[in-house]
């Protein structure tokens, strides 16, 4: 193609990008194309995850050092990343809490995309990829996440809509994260088990039970020679991940021999594809591709 193609990885904080979709990314920006991971929040509520990070200078200035943290991922990843200037929301401990006042969740639906459809019509990606309508899992960001991405594609292209936020442009193919699934932590689980290595996974499996999927897994991007850098980018987030914690119970040649691919949705397509997929590309053509304005 004369023109590389282009990938938008829409997230709710710093440290969502390396724990889905990065190796995706890797083999993408390795391969060529052009990636942008927008970060819609800079994390300001969460928690410190990692107990050797929980120390006071670290929770006083928790919003600056996710920055750093998501720095340094961004460069171990090797994508562009922007934040989109929005407020984390923070995960409220029931459904009566009320969020915090003007927090990221609780903008107007067309205050919380306008950013976002002024960083497509900038970038002008091909392809989006994001989170479901549960966000994941019922993150307020996460879902807003969700909102705000449909947004961006279904009105980026309309010149009628977002004045002022740059000329109109398509993205083609918008996708869902679909990494933390049943079939996934199953086929996991039996490995570990079957190696006698015992396995963390028994909880998570049981959330599925009453719990039947929503979206079918569409394409699988066979992605397994780059969880490295994804292992390296989820590290980079000191604070949230914990090096002797859950992320890294399976050892990561299991994974690759076991489960080498990321796994998504297709939620949107205004090009014709033949499902299953092994690639977000699939059906776009040299047609389809032009020149990026950033």
């Amino acid at each position: 193609m004369s023109a590389p193609l282009r990938l938008m990885a829409v997230h709710a904080h710093p440290d969502d990008e390396s724990s889905k979709g990065a190796a995706t990314m890797a083999r993408y920006v390795r391969e060529g194309v052009e990636v942008l991971v927008c970060t819609c929040t800079g994390g300001e509520r969460g928690s410190v995850l990692n107990p050797k990070m929980d120390r006071p200078e670290i929770v006083a200035n928790i919003g600056e050092v996710r920055r750093a943290e998501m720095s340094r991922a961004r460069e171990i990843l090797g994508v562009e990343q922007r934040f989109l200037g929005f407020v984390d929301s923070g995960l409220p401990e029931s459904e009566e809490e009320e969020l915090p006042e003007g927090c990221f969740a609780v903008q107007k639906l067309e205050d919380a995309a306008a950013p976002l459809v002024a960083a497509v019509r900038e970038f002008r990606p091909h392809v989006i990829i994001t989170y479901d309508d549960d966000g994941g899992y019922p993150h307020p960001d996460h879902i807003m996440t969700n909102k705000v991405s449909v947004e961006a594609f279904e009105a980026a292209g309309d010149p009628d809509r977002y004045p002022g936020t740059g000329d109109p442009w398509q993205p083609l193919k918008l996708y869902y994260h679909m990494g933390f699934t049943k079939e996934r932590f199953e086929a996991l689980h039996e490995a570990m088990n079957s190696r006698g290595l015992g396995s963390p996974y028994s909880d998570w499996i049981a959330r599925w039970e009453d719990r039947p999927a929503k979206w079918p897994v569409t394409t699988r991007v066979p992605c397994g020679d780059y969880f490295q850098i994804r292992d390296d980018a989820l590290l980079a987030h000191a604070t949230q991940v914990d090096p002797e914690g859950f992320w890294f119970v399976c050892p990561r040649e299991l994974q690759q021999e076991i489960w080498p691919t990321e796994d998504y949705h297709l939620a949107r397509s205004l090009v014709d594809t033949e499902l299953p997929e092994d690639d977000l590309f699939t059906g776009i053509h040299a047609e389809d591709v032009s020149p990026a304005c950033h």
